[in-house]
């Protein structure tokens, strides 16, 4: 008896140790807010809208210490609209991300539903991907700066920090067989941050982007379909004191594109077989923090696209203004302001000649769109 007494208090004394191994965390952001549309459809329109300048959600995060320096990972993120209640992302319970992996001082390997290599290392240097959020998002997030879609059935390698040095892959399998190469993707992408100048680039390839819903990127994610998607991101901030300036440039190239996805415009013409479609952004940002708790921001966007179809082609043009205000009420809830002003141009009779503000309902009824919020934030 005495020897079983001693086994338990042994065992009692060595619980604490063993959960402290273990660590799980909930978390959210609730974003809510409300925006004025000048011209939607040829209406006006004011909406209750939710997770514009950071993305509703909770989520479970955790780890286990295995040993040797090495951990189990996981993350488990659900989206969700406050005005309604429902699940973001396709209806999915964690359409956000959901994988699971090991972590070592070598890096780390996870697999699952993920982040594509441009959210993670060149999104941080443009306005959108940083501090504003959707409504500052390149025409259509053609280049998923804003992170649009997620890359399903995927396998991701997040380098160590080399001194700011960071680097990393994700490929997306397509799930069906005797298709490998159907709706797959590759994409790598690094970054280096020291002192006041941060750098990041990342390139994507996708094969039958948005064809059907087994891929890496279904056809609830994409925000167009087409045959072959590829590009290219870059972009760089310095920090000035109290202020940081930022430039950023995408080149994005669809051919074959068949329609849109996630976003519903741009409506693509019934009958009309496009070739390609390819847009260059160029961003120009800036932030500048008036208190430690209130920063005023800006960002400036031209994009050239470029449309061959089998009825003529085009060279469209936008130019987007963006200007933000957020004040912090606390450590984990502030208030913020913006308006985004758009204008396109140079592709009259196309159905790309009608502004759209990435997170308006609709598209104008002509070639200039302006968009206003004001709205709450609160993370747990």
């Amino acid at each position: 008896m005495k020897r079983q007494l001693t086994v338990l208090a042994l065992t009692l004394a060595a619980a604490p140790t063993v959960f402290a191994q273990s660590t799980v965390t909930l978390y959210g952001v609730i974003d809510e807010g409300l925006n004025y549309t000048n011209n939607t459809g040829g209406n006006h329109n004011w909406e209750m809208a939710s997770g514009y300048a950071y993305g509703s959600r909770w989520g479970l995060k955790g780890n286990e210490d295995l040993g040797g320096g090495m951990k189990a990972i996981f993350a488990l993120e659900n989206g969700f609209d406050l005005n309604t209640g429902r699940a973001n992302q396709g209806g999915r319970m964690f359409g956000r991300q959901a994988y699971a992996g090991v972590s070592t001082q070598y890096g780390a390997v996870t697999l699952g539903r993920q982040y594509d290599s441009v959210v993670d290392y060149a999104a941080p240097t443009t306005a959108n991907g940083n501090w504003a959020g959707y409504l500052f998002a390149h025409p259509y997030d053609n280049d998923n700066t804003d992170n649009s879609f997620r890359v399903s059935n995927s396998v991701k390698y997040a380098s160590p920090n080399f001194g700011g040095f960071q680097f990393g892959g994700v490929y997306g399998f397509s799930n069906t067989a005797g298709q490998f190469s159907n709706n797959r993707l590759m994409s790598v992408g690094a970054s280096y941050s020291n002192g006041p100048i941060t750098l990041g680039a990342a390139y994507m390839d996708i094969d039958n982007v948005g064809n059907g819903t087994a891929g890496a990127v279904a056809s609830n994610d994409a925000s167009f379909f087409a045959g072959h998607q590829r590009e290219v991101v870059a972009g760089v901030n310095y920090k000035i004191g109290l202020a940081s300036v930022g430039f950023a440039y995408s080149h994005v190239r669809l051919e074959n594109p068949t329609g849109n996805g996630y976003l519903t415009p741009p409506n693509f013409p019934t009958g009309v077989s496009v070739s390609s479609l390819s847009f260059d952004n160029f961003e120009l940002n800036g932030q500048y923090y008036i208190t430690p708790s209130f920063f005023v921001g800006a960002m400036y966007t031209y994009t050239r696209g470029s449309y061959n179809a089998s009825n003529g082609s085009s060279h469209p043009n936008w130019n987007q203004v963006g200007l933000m205000a957020d004040y912090n009420l606390s450590k984990r809830t502030d208030v913020y302001v913006q308006a985004v002003y758009q204008k396109v141009s140079g592709s009259t009779g196309t159905f790309l000649d009608q502004a759209y503000i990435t997170g308006s309902d609709n598209s104008s009824s002509t070639n200039k769109q302006v968009v206003a919020r004001v709205a709450l934030r609160h993370l747990f």
